[in-house]
């Protein structure tokens, strides 16, 4: 039996999970389960905990996201580099600890009484100075825990287990902080952190793929800057992940005020909204594990319309069960959005630069959904919850067909073929590129 055939059974026996098959990414994703769904239990306790402090102040909950995801506009280029400098695995062992170290003293302030809104803000600063020096290193090192032909995979399952704990995380959040208080969750998300720097000491090194190191020279960001201008379809993709992130995906500032002041429910119910959302962008990010071939630009396009048409829709649910439901396709058709980005962007590099630059996307990325946060809280407060949904989808559907249209003129224009069969169909390209529906079989063109 050849190597290509040994490849190809194992790919079909472990179909979307066959990046489990190596055992440095089978100890990372084990720990990063946990990671995250501690991760998300504390934001659900955080958020409710802001609430409490501040009597539903909608700004304050925009403020804390601001505080947490801003440092990546400042310090992201610095955790770029030190991905690209130093070893990853190590990189993300002295910044979990940072993470544990954060959580505790939370929970413990909380336990005692201590706790104000301003240790809130200070802590969610501190939380996000450690996650911009982390999240270069968190994002890319996929790529050395697996061989190039399942990086997207590898991609696809890293979203899937962080949406896995988004979906287990908030429910079990909802529930504790209705038994025992908000402290003891943060204090569990501690301990999740260290689960996964124990895991990550047994990586071995000597089993991971392209590996490459930058020695220490001056210019290396802009060097970076320079690389990606070259690259039109990375600047048009890290263009669209920004507007997509501003508008689109604050949808998390907006729905604890949905729980509370739409449908006036309690932390489990919120909880519960959370979850729906989670189970879709889990099912969105499976989706995208699953796909064997490389992500296109069609495809980011056609999802970020998608996700902003969804938040349109959803906006004026007056019942509780059917938003929980609503938000369930609103979840897949974001992460698939996410995920299409991120593996897109990973590909289009060179590894000796993919820290660098998977750093400058999570810039756009992130910073642009901590300076979208406060807008929308302020947008709730000024023109109500629902229309705040509304004006944010719109937003985000309006921002696909922008870069749609930027994206056709890039690759010679846009038009649409009509193709009369026994059943009548439509074709959209952009360029060559087919963008709806895909098909592959010939057919007689009408003109």
């Amino acid at each position: 039996m050849t190597t290509a055939q040994t490849s190809r059974e194992a790919g079909g026996k472990f179909g979307v999970f066959r990046s489990l098959r190596y055992r440095n990414y089978r100890l990372y994703a084990t720990g990063a389960i946990m990671s995250n769904i501690g991760t998300w239990m504390q934001r659900i306790a955080q958020d409710w905990l802001v609430l409490g402090l501040t009597d539903g102040n909608a700004f304050a909950l925009g403020v804390v996201t601001f505080l947490q995801f801003v440092p990546t506009l400042g310090l992201g280029m610095v955790g770029g580099l030190i991905a690209d400098r130093y070893d990853k695995q190590t990189v993300l062992r002295f910044t979990q600890a940072g993470v544990a170290l954060t959580a505790a003293t939370l929970g413990v302030l909380d336990l005692t009484g201590a706790v104000t809104v301003w240790w809130v803000y200070i802590l969610a600063l501190v939380l996000g100075i450690i996650n911009a020096i982390e999240s270069p290193s968190r994002v890319s090192i996929a790529s050395e825990l697996v061989p190039e032909k399942d990086v997207v995979n590898a991609v696809g399952l890293n979203s899937s287990s962080f949406n896995a704990a988004r979906l287990i995380g908030p429910a079990i959040a909802g529930v504790l902080i209705g038994v025992i208080g908000t402290g003891p969750v943060f204090l569990i998300n501690a301990a999740s952190s260290v689960w996964i720097i124990v895991l990550l000491s047994m990586i071995d090194p000597k089993e991971r793929y392209g590996v490459d190191r930058v020695a220490r020279e001056r210019g290396q960001v802009r060097e970076a800057f320079r690389y990606v201008r070259s690259r039109p379809e990375i600047v048009l993709t890290i263009l669209l992940v920004t507007c997509v992130s501003f508008f689109g995906l604050n949808l998390q500032v907006i729905v604890p005020l949905v729980a509370t002041q739409v449908f006036h429910q309690g932390a489990a119910q919120y909880g519960l909204l959370a979850s729906s959302l989670a189970l879709g962008t889990l099912a969105g990010a499976l989706a995208g594990a699953g796909r064997k071939r490389r992500p296109r630009l069609r495809s980011l396009v056609v999802s970020a319309l998608a996700f902003g048409l969804f938040e349109i829709g959803i906006a004026w649910i007056g019942n509780y069960w059917l938003f929980a439901l609503a938000l369930v396709p609103v979840g897949v058709v974001s992460l698939f959005f996410i995920i299409s980005a991120n593996a897109f962007v990973q590909l289009s590099v060179e590894s000796a630069t993919r820290g660098r630059v998977m750093a400058l996307y999570m810039m756009f990325f992130m910073g642009a959904g901590a300076f979208g946060s406060p807008l929308v809280g302020w947008l709730t407060s000024v023109w109500g919850i629902q229309w705040a949904l509304a004006i944010c989808g719109a937003a985000t559907a309006l921002s696909a067909l922008g870069i749609g249209l930027l994206l056709a003129r890039r690759l010679g224009g846009f038009h649409v073929e009509a193709h009369l069969r026994t059943r009548p169909w439509l074709q959209v390209h952009i360029g060559e590129e087919q963008m709806f529906p895909y098909r592959r079989e010939p057919a007689e063109q009408v003109t």
